[in-house]
């Protein structure tokens, strides 16, 4: 009988999570080429950024459990991973097509999707971390709501400046 260690699953659950960070990074840069307006192109390609930012994020995360010993596996793993799903748990699939439809002619539908994709992915990080027993991994995906909410919040903003 295989004992499951708590590392194990804040593995598992880093790896889950910087997939859906990849599928949202890969949506939001192909948003942005397609944006036919300016700004929202700025907007999408800041989005992307910050995707980047949680996936430098996780790795580091990643990381210092794995004692640093794996640093070069983990680029090898996220290079080859693909990624099937969106931070919000959405197939990058069904978002694309909705990105497809969507010519984003202005700031206001492409701050409408972002909005809908971030909101959902505070939900699912919340919800893995109330549904989380081990406390480390807790901690990870609060943190991880947290940097959604500011993402909101941003949205928010930019939403009130058009």
């Amino acid at each position: 009988m295989h004992m499951i260690t708590g590392k194990e699953d804040i593995v598992q659950a880093l790896i889950e999570a910087f997939l859906m960070e990849k599928g949202t990074r890969e949506l939001y840069s192909r948003a942005a080429g397609k944006a036919v307006n300016l700004q929202a192109r700025k907007i999408f390609a800041e989005l992307s950024e910050w995707e980047n930012r949680h996936m430098d994020f996780i790795q580091f995360l990643y990381q210092s459990l794995q004692g640093n010993r794996e640093v070069k596996s983990f680029e090898e793993f996220s290079s080859k991973t693909q990624a099937p799903l969106t931070e919000a748990g959405i197939p990058v699939k069904d978002l694309e097509a909705k990105a497809e439809k969507y010519n984003f002619k202005n700031e206001t539908e492409a701050l409408a999707l972002a909005m809908e994709i971030e909101v959902k992915a505070y939900e699912l990080y919340r919800r893995l971390s109330q549904n989380t027993a081990d406390t480390s991994v807790k901690v990870v995906f609060e943190e991880m709501a947290e940097q959604e909410t500011r993402h909101i919040n941003y949205l928010k903003k930019m939403r009130q400046a058009h």
